[in-house]
């Protein structure tokens, strides 16, 4: 599990040995049972997750009790509820695993003491950080000027193993729309 976070960390930055070693040292290996809720709205994040397989993604509850998706996570991505696990506040959204998953995940403090015994962990962290902020205001943009059949194909282009692998309900949840108007979508696409 650890290599592919290596692996991913060396396509931005060049870790050294001690970097590794601090790696092994600061996160935790887990593997996690499909429909898991690691991370609950209204309760402080514990930690930020690396997905090494499996698939998870964020929600909340609506006004209505409705799952809201807000964020779907693949394999060498990373999940949290970001800026409430940054600033240690309350979370305004679950982290869940869709599918069984192995993962590794690091503490708040754990990832201060990362960034601060290493200059590349600082940058990286940096680098992850602003991906998620980038996904977030992305993802308001296309709601806001994609139709739902555009939103649905950018993401087949764009990540194409969530549609294998997330049931649809979320997926639906995460461009904006119902899951009927997502099957009806996915019927015109194919025919």
């Amino acid at each position: 599990m650890l290599d592919n976070l290596i692996d991913i960390i060396s396509k931005t930055v060049k870790p050294s040995l001690e970097d590794i070693e601090l790696c092994r040292t600061y996160f935790e290996q887990v593997k996690i049972s499909r429909n898991t809720v690691l991370e609950e709205q209204g309760k402080t994040p514990q930690y930020l997750y690396f997905v090494s397989s499996g698939f998870m993604r964020l929600f909340y509850y609506d006004e209505n009790g409705d799952e809201q998706t807000t964020y779907l996570c693949s394999i060498n991505g990373f999940i949290a509820s970001f800026l409430c696990f940054i600033n240690q506040i309350k979370a305004t959204e679950n982290v869940e695993c869709v599918t069984d998953c192995e993962i590794l995940r690091i503490t708040n403090a754990n990832l201060k003491k990362l960034i601060d015994e290493s200059e590349n962990f600082k940058k990286f962290s940096l680098i992850i950080f602003e991906q998620a902020i980038f996904s977030t205001a992305n993802r308001a943009n296309d709601l806001a000027t994609l139709n739902a059949e555009q939103r649905y194909k950018k993401l087949i282009d764009n990540q194409p193993q969530l549609i294998q692998n997330i049931p649809i309900q979320y997926i639906a949840s995460f461009l904006g729309m119902k899951p009927e108007s997502l099957s009806r979508i996915r019927r015109q696409i194919i025919s």
